[in-house]
């Protein structure tokens, strides 16, 4: 094992598991590690069909919602006895367009027995394409697009080998589209063809840089590709894939129907018929204004992609780590400050947390929010802490859910100075009391790293008993250092905004 791999990384042998809360779908994946690849030991699909309970005010269908629960209790009884660690769900579209997911997200984790990340649209690419690329390795300097059109959304990405270039997630999907253009269930080619030139639209503010970057070769990959590549081959219109005319004769023979209810195409299940109207529609506006002849159907998808992603997160791959690099270099980040806060913010966690109750992944945000705290420098001194709190909220960061990137700039906003009431109310109730902990640290750290030079800090000791930190310091070390004595005493108020009494005990 390398000295960057965790002492409870997953090891052969072990299983691993990926939850995908689809807007048409509920998945999860369980594979097991063998000689460090991964092999799938069961699979389970539900059709909940999410996006339908959604409405026009973000809220969600009691009926849809209790058909979703049933089936995360399902789910959970699947990976109950699989280590939380090993185990990671993810929600997409739907779950994004609630007015407040947390009214959906409470009772869907305890249903499920771990937590749900929800996924911003980029992120979700970045993950289907880890997924197909995985399956289906590429060669290294072949690029790639790949389409996924989920239930509400619809993911395009260009990549080369195992690394995205370009991510775009747009409003469309089987689900969304069918509602929005056939909403009386009538199908016919005016209002097809009204419908079309909309979604062509969308995919028209990304399709010359799409255009002008090219691809080797084009992948579909979730269930509308699926389901079209059997309609195409039971119609003798292909094998395998879905071509430009094979996809022509589909709409043809769809558009006959008439009505949605009625539609007959061979190969269509029951369980896709309500639907396939939506993702031929967005799929026929892909190919026109993409330039597609030919699009390959993958079985990967955003669910495979989880779990490599898992894999990663074990070692030096994590995609967390890249990005917060990238950041600091983007926005000039004094990285020997940047490391002298992190070493002290960590050295203080390693004390506190067996008795604050903090793990391993609040060790490693605290790690990431020590390295990021000054991002706002770039923009402006007055108020940094603010400035860097929002573009870590609103940037679109590889490798972060979106509770992630809230629980970072929660920690970044609230570093220094004074701490807003609503701070932590954007997240959700079980990642506060951590939340709160490690911004805590993290101020410490700050202070005692005021000075910005490298010092050895001696005789420093924290400890903790409920909610109470007692800083134990030398006293003829900080009478020495006046400033810090001050800063340190303003600590004293300013930390009982984090719900922490702070003690100085001299000695």
């Amino acid at each position: 094992m390398s000295a960057t791999t965790p002492p409870d990384a997953v090891r052969d042998g072990d299983l691993i598991a990926a939850i995908d809360l689809g807007s048409n779908s509920f998945h999860i994946v369980v594979a097991q590690r063998v000689l460090g690849q991964l092999r799938v030991v069961d699979r389970l699909r539900e059709t909940v069909r999410m996006a339908e309970g959604l409405n026009a005010l973000g809220g969600l269908d009691p009926a849809v919602r209790d058909r979703a629960l049933a089936c995360l209790d399902r789910f959970g009884q699947r990976v109950a006895h699989i280590p939380r660690r090993q185990v990671r769900a993810v929600a997409t579209n739907t779950v994004r367009q609630l007015r407040n997911p947390d009214v959906f997200l409470r009772p869907a984790e305890a249903a499920l027995g771990h937590p749900i990340d929800v996924i911003s649209g980029r992120e979700e690419a970045r993950l289907i394409y880890l997924g197909v690329a995985h399956e289906q390795p590429p060669e290294p300097s072949q690029k790639r697009l790949v389409i996924d059109i989920g239930g509400g959304s619809t993911e395009c990405i260009i990549g080369r080998g195992f690394q995205p270039l370009e991510r775009e997630s747009l409003q469309l999907g089987c689900i969304a589209s069918t509602r929005r253009f056939f909403p009386n269930g009538k199908l016919g080619r005016k209002r097809w063809q009204a419908a079309l030139t909309e979604v062509e639209l969308q995919f028209q503010q990304f399709a010359a840089t799409y255009r002008n970057l090219g691809w080797d070769e084009a992948i579909g990959t979730s269930g509308t590709h699926k389901a079209l590549a059997n309609i195409c081959a039971a119609m003798k219109a292909g094998t395998g894939g879905i071509s430009r005319e094979a996809l022509h004769k589909v709409r043809d023979r769809l558009l006959m129907a008439g009505r949605i209810e009625d539609i007959d195409l061979p190969g269509l299940s029951d369980d896709r018929r309500p639907v396939i109207a939506g993702g031929v529609l967005v799929l026929e506006a892909a190919f026109a204004v993409l330039g597609l002849e030919y699009l390959q159907v993958s079985k990967a998808a955003l669910r495979e992609g989880v779990l490599y992603d898992l894999l990663g997160r074990d070692g030096a791959d994590d995609p967390r780590e890249a990005s917060v690099a990238a950041l600091m270099q983007r926005y000039g980040v004094d990285v020997a400050q940047a490391q002298r806060v992190e070493r002290t913010a960590l050295m203080l966690f390693d004390q506190v947390a067996a008795d604050w109750g903090l793990g391993r992944e609040d060790r490693a945000m605290l790690s990431r929010a020590a390295r990021l705290h000054e991002l706002g420098l770039a923009i402006a001194h007055s108020g940094y802490h603010i400035h860097g709190a929002y573009v870590l909220q609103h940037s679109d960061i590889a490798g972060f859910s979106q509770q992630g990137q809230r629980f970072l700039a929660t920690l970044v906003r609230c570093h220094r100075r004074s701490v807003p009431k609503s701070a932590f109310e954007q997240l959700p109730e079980r990642l506060q009391p951590s939340a709160r902990r490690c911004a805590a640290l993290l101020r410490l750290a700050v202070v005692l790293h005021r000075a910005r030079r490298d010092e050895t800090l001696t005789g420093i000791r924290l400890s903790a008993s409920g909610n109470t930190l007692r800083l134990h310091l030398e006293r003829r070390w900080l009478q020495a250092r006046p400033l810090l004595r001050a800063d340190l005493e303003g600590e004293l108020e300013d930390m009982l905004d984090l719900g922490v009494a702070l003690v100085l005990d001299l000695a």
